[in-house]
């Protein structure tokens, strides 16, 4: 026996796997740090993409969401995964971060 659906039924499945809750920023901050004679760089709430600062040597994670550090600044490149409460060296020039 041959079972056929209806393209209304796939559409409601794939919705279903997908969720359809619209995305939201990250509650918390991403803390930038670069030099000991600049202030932090902080990103409240952060949502989409970022270029870190020219001199930016570490990154802080304090959101509830990972952080995907990137190479370059248009999170193109192959990412880092920063999860939250956790922190990661970042390379100065012209990198990136998203949420």
């Amino acid at each position: 026996m041959r079972k056929t659906f209806s393209m209304a039924a796939v559409v409601a499945v794939i919705a279903t796997l997908l969720g359809t809750a619209p995305a939201s920023a990250a509650a918390g901050r991403v803390v930038v740090f670069e030099l000991e004679v600049i202030e932090l760089t902080v990103y409240r709430n952060p949502d989409g993409c970022y270029k870190l600062p020219l001199a930016a040597h570490v990154l802080i994670n304090e959101t509830n969401d990972t952080v995907r550090i990137y190479g370059d600044p248009f999170c193109l490149t192959p990412s880092l995964s920063v999860a939250p409460d956790y922190g990661s060296h970042v390379a100065p020039g012209s990198g990136s971060f998203s949420v």
